[in-house]
């Protein structure tokens, strides 16, 4: 990723360009592989412990039930009863403690996994297909190479766009002839949309939480990666000043986004 002046040697070798690693704010150049988080795995579901087997408690004694107990119950029945006809009368509803017929719904949608086929960001005018990009022979995330610079590169060994955790999406800023898909991606504000096109017919639709700029050697890897606490969404590309020669950009530029809802297509 580099303008017409100072170009990089990788740009020269027509090489793919990498995303690398930065600080809280931006991105570019090559991205650091997930690194394994240590504990257990979020998709792992710990076996409920084993309860220890009750001692059986002694047999009761009958008490003997005084009268005076068996008429304060037949009164309390009897008040019960003129309660349920003030409530038909004043029209309060007393299936109201017997709680809803069925659980409220989840606080967020998932999906089942499905491959993204197109990614479109309305307000940036984005609307981008999708490849596949595993890892570089370095271990960094690898990015579309530069002849098809105007595709988004998803990472095929994270979750699926809909999944629980962070589905990442690579783009190039720009190339030496002019901008590339995610050339704005910056400008992104909170509350803006982000869509992408899945395979199984559905539009899984993210809003924008944050957009921030990390030098490329502070870049969080737990926060970009690392979140599986719901369905969500990561895009990531250069920005900040251009290094040259190999370095590239100073900075990467990351966009966080929740998914909210989804449609067929």
């Amino acid at each position: 990723m580099s303008n017409e002046a100072g170009v990089p040697e990788a740009v020269r070798r027509k090489r793919p360009a990498q995303v690398g690693a930065p600080p809280e704010g931006v991105v570019t150049g090559p991205l650091p592989a997930p690194r394994p988080q240590g504990g257990r795995s979020p998709f792992r579901v710990p076996r409920p412990r084993r309860m220890p087997t009750p001692k059986p408690l002694p047999p009761r004694r009958r008490r003997r039930r005084p009268i005076g107990w068996i008429a304060l119950v037949l009164a309390f029945l009897g008040l019960f009863a003129v309660g349920m006809g003030l409530g038909v009368s004043s029209g309060f509803d007393l299936d109201l403690f017997g709680g809803p017929d069925e659980p409220p719904p989840r606080a967020f949608p998932v999906l089942e996994p499905s491959r993204p086929e197109r990614l479109t960001i309305p307000d940036l005018k984005v609307d981008a297909p999708v490849l596949d990009v595993g890892q570089a022979a370095d271990g960094t995330i690898d990015v579309p190479p530069l002849k098809r610079h105007d595709e988004v590169g998803w990472f095929d060994g994270g979750p699926a766009p809909g999944q629980f955790g962070p589905a990442l999406f690579v783009g190039h800023a720009d190339t030496r002839t002019g901008p590339s898909v995610f050339h704005d991606l910056g400008r992104l504000k909170p509350g803006q949309r982000v869509e992408v096109d899945r395979a199984d017919g559905t539009v899984a639709v993210f809003e924008v939480n944050a957009v921030e700029r990390y030098d490329k050697d502070r870049l969080p890897v737990h926060r970009v990666y690392g979140d599986y606490s719901r369905p969500s969404l990561r895009l990531m590309t250069c920005g900040g000043r251009w290094l040259g020669g190999d370095q590239g950009y100073s900075d990467n530029v990351v966009v966080y986004a929740s998914l909210v809802g989804s449609r067929q297509s």
